[in-house]
Order: C-alpha cells, then structure tokens, then sequence
C-alpha cells in the first residue's frame, strides 16, 4: 500500500508564527496563559500544556494579574486589550497579520462611515469574527452562508468583509446577491479579505483527495478551516474520513485500498499526519 502525506497541508503562517512564540515564551519563563485554545487541534493543544501553556477563557482572563498572556492567531477585540492594560497584563501577541490587516480595516471603514451597515461573512461565535465584530463596537452584522443574505437592510450603504478562513466560492455569491438586492441611492462595495494560504488549499486537496483510494484527514473538531476543506474532499472521493486522534482510524476505511492519503487542516501538525502513517502501517502488519 502506497501512503502519502500532502505537502500542502499543516500549519498555516499564523498557527506556525503563534505556536513558536508560545514556544519561546514557555522555554524562557516556564508558564504562560493563552486565551483560548491556541489551535483547534487537541493533540497539539496537549503537547503545548505539558510544556506549561496554560489555556483560559474570558472569566479567567478577567481574573488574572501582572500575568503572561498569549493572543492567538485569531485575534480579540479592542476591549480585551483594554482588560488587560488596565490588569497589568505582559501580552504576547500572536494574532495573525492578515487577521490584524482586516480588523484594521473593518475599523477605519467603521469610523468613516458610521451610519453604513458593515456585513461580515464568517461563522458567528467564531473567535476571529469576536475580533472583527467588536472593530465596530458590536455593531456588525455576522452572516454565516447566502441563506441569511435576506435579513440585510439592503436601502442602506453596505461594506462586506469576510473572515478570513471562509471558502472564496460563498463569499463571491455574497457578492453577486448583494449587488442584486442594493436598493440606490444606498452604495455597496465588498472587500475580499480571504487569505489565499487557506482559500487556495481547496484546489490542492481536491487534486490531492481524487489521487487516492482512500484519504484520511486529520483536524480538530473544532476546526471550522478543517470541516470545509474536509468536504471538498469528500465530494472528491467518497471514501474520505476525518479524525483527530491516529487510533480513530478503522482498519474497514482500509479494505481494498491500494492508496492512501493523508491530508489536514491548517490547524493540524505535520507530527500528527505521520502518525497517522504510522497507525495504518501498524494497521496492515
């Protein structure tokens, strides 16, 4: 049985840069909080704990004093940073720079045309639509998918921003039926703030998942990245199954199988994909 691992998968530029600061702050000080968990991937979120990171949310946060703290790559609105100004916080910011670009960018757009409806395409409660959301004092209007494009106020100027992981496919339907919809005088006008790191894994994986006689993917179930590049593959190949964990993985996925390839999100380590290589050598012995 051939196995492959794709080149074209594991950790995006932001996970990567977030982690190693992580790293570096836990080789030097021995502790550190993180808010939130710094990748949605249990396996690496563990490793990273047993190295002394510690992961918080909002409450705990709230309680903290003259702590190390670590942002991830998603981002936090302009109020945590506030929170922990005034608690004396030493940050270690990891947002990612593409994330930081589009908060930028949805805040000047925010201050510039206070009285416009700002619309963000990107999976509500998401930690990096918290971030984006809060650039406008809460007032954005969150929309997952073109099926909730009819509750927009469509007689008022409209900006359209994306999250930054969401397929370019939705976010250009978006697009097209909001300029059906816009009733003048009122102005439209969309920025495509999707990173291409993460939108141009989709045509790979394709390829990728059409090239094996079964693919495993490997993501956190949290992963919101995972889930859609998981169902491109799928309609790929059929015979295609996410896990998170290497001992998931059911010798009856193998049966007949002369290929197998394994693939993941940008939240999945390349540690975790070998693994998994390792499970299906085991599998076959």
């Amino acid at each position: 049985m051939v196995i492959e691992i794709d080149a074209g998968s594991g950790f995006c530029f932001g996970v990567t840069t977030a982690i190693r600061k992580a790293e570096e702050e836990l080789a030097g000080h021995g502790q550190l909080y993180c808010l939130g968990d710094i990748v949605h991937n249990g396996r690496e979120c563990e490793r990273l704990r047993e190295m002394g990171l510690e992961t918080i949310d909002h409450d705990a946060f709230s309680t903290l004093r003259d702590a190390r703290v670590l942002f991830r790559a998603h981002g936090e609105p302009p109020s945590t940073y506030q929170r922990a100004e005034q608690q004396g916080m030493h940050l270690i910011d990891a947002t990612c720079p593409v994330v930081l670009q589009l908060q930028r960018r949805i805040r000047t757009t925010y201050e510039t045309h206070p009285e416009a409806q700002i619309v963000i395409y990107g999976k509500p409660g998401h930690a990096e639509v918290l971030g984006l959301v809060g650039q406008t004092e809460g007032k954005a209007h969150v929309i997952a998918d073109i099926s909730e494009a009819s509750t927009l106020d469509y007689s008022r100027d409209t900006y359209l921003f994306s999250q930054t992981t969401k397929p370019l496919e939705g976010f250009r339907q978006l697009v097209d039926y909001i300029q059906q919809h816009i009733q003048a005088p009122a102005r439209f006008e969309s920025f495509d703030t999707i990173c291409r790191q993460v939108a141009n894994r989709l045509p790979g994986i394709r390829t990728f998942a059409s090239q094996h006689d079964v693919v495993i993917f490997v993501c956190g179930l949290k992963s919101s990245n995972g889930r859609v590049l998981f169902e491109a593959c799928l309609q790929e190949n059929p015979r295609s199954y996410m896990v998170d964990d290497p001992s998931t993985i059911d010798s009856a996925w193998l049966e007949g199988a002369e290929s197998v390839g394994i693939c993941g999100a940008t939240s999945t380590p390349t540690w975790l994909m070998e693994q998994c290589r390792e499970r299906i050598l085991k599998l076959q012995q």
